[in-house]
């Protein structure tokens, strides 16, 4: 018997990695005889880029860059020799969780550091990046990417912008004539785990500025500031992709990377389950476990038990889902190819203290999945 173990991280619990182990623990556990394959896996959000570098073998590499505040700071990025292949995650250079709550400002925090990634990825000799678009702290639209790699943002009077989203209203020219040419042949795909267009009330500014510390206020100066960037942006390069499905992803770094690296966007479980070979990996299985702190409706939008659970479904492989807890609409996710799902408490418990127990209830509730699934061998 062979048991494909393939969760996301629970978050604030237990990475990928660790919640794989812990979940053949209790596989093992009741049927020591089964052969268990850990595949960490993550949606483009949390985590991805260590999952991709589990997945892969990536060699891991350092990058000096700008954090969100243009602070000095250290950020880890993947290379894949042998397929001249460059992981980025925005959240390593750009990341919400390296602010506290006080230093959060969607007006002023820039994207620079991550084309200070790209920049060394092209150092390396990249020719394909996978760009990972979760986590940010920033509502720029990629302008302080943009601005790394070689592309001057000024106002009238021609004086280079300030960072930040609110400083492009201000935005006069724009040009590009500077953007590292290499980028030319470098071939972006951009992993995104939302459909936001970049502007509106469903767009970047309206939908994640508040969390990145945006006021009622800011939303409505941002979205104004990056439509104005969207209209020079349009002008510069003869398309206009504002309202292209991700655009908005991670404060509008989706238009970004769209507009002037030509990426595709995907969602970033299909990209990450690609980099780990998952088709190979299903036809050797018999048994698949995924899951994630929460399971409920709006995991159907691309979800990393949801990702698994087509994809176990195109196999015919049968795909249990274990989750922190089982959310309003969960029972929908059975059409996505969920076999059977299973919260993880046993009992009354605390948010906490569920938490500090996830390692030990994701191998009890393994144990229970095997037992159940041994019976009818």
């Amino acid at each position: 018997m062979h048991v494909l173990l393939c969760p996301d991280s629970f978050k604030d619990a237990l990475s990928a990695q660790d919640a794989a182990d812990a979940m053949a623990r209790g596989i093992q556990r009741a049927l020591p005889e089964a052969h268990t394959h850990t595949c960490p896996l993550a949606d483009g959000g949390e985590g991805s880029l260590e999952a991709l570098i589990m997945a892969t073998g990536a060699e891991r590499r350092e990058a000096s860059v700008q954090d969100a505040l243009g602070r000095p700071a250290t950020a880890t990025w993947g290379w894949l020799a042998n397929e001249r292949t460059a992981f980025i995650e925005l959240a390593e250079a750009s990341g919400l969780q390296a602010l506290t709550p006080a230093e959060r400002d969607a007006r002023t925090t820039t994207t620079y550091g991550v084309g200070e990634l790209f920049s060394a990825a092209l150092d390396a000799g990249a020719e394909k990046a996978l760009l990972l678009l979760g986590g940010s702290a920033t509502n720029d639209a990629g302008a302080g990417m943009l601005a790394a790699l070689g592309a001057r943002l000024l106002d009238a009077d021609g004086k280079a912008l300030a960072p930040g989203g609110a400083a492009l209203a201000k935005l006069d020219t724009l040009d590009i004539s500077g953007l590292d040419p290499r980028l030319k042949q470098l071939q972006v795909e951009a992993a995104v785990d939302v459909d936001n267009p970049l502007l509106g009330s469903h767009g970047a500014s309206a939908v994640f500025g508040p969390q990145k510390g945006a006021s009622p206020e800011d939303v409505k100066a941002l979205d104004a500031a990056l439509g104005h960037f969207a209209d020079i942006s349009a002008e510069a390069l003869g398309q206009d992709d504002r309202d292209m499905a991700g655009a908005g992803a991670a404060g509008g770094m989706g238009f970004a990377a769209r507009a002037f690296m030509g990426a595709t966007l995907k969602p970033g479980i299909d990209m990450i389950m690609e980099q780990a070979g998952m088709a190979e990996r299903l036809t050797k299985a018999d048994l698949v476990i995924t899951g994630e702190g929460k399971l409920d409706g709006q995991s159907l939008s691309g979800k990393t038990p949801i990702g698994v659970s087509r994809a176990g479904k195109a196999a015919g492989k049968p795909v249990v889902v274990l989750a922190g807890a089982l959310g309003e609409g969960w029972q929908a996710c059975h059409s996505e190819g969920v076999t059977a799902a299973f919260a993880l408490a046993d009992g009354p418990i605390t948010l906490e203290g569920a938490m500090a127990r996830t390692a030990e209830l994701l191998t009890d509730r393994c144990d229970s999945v095997a037992r159940l699934w041994g019976s009818r061998l």
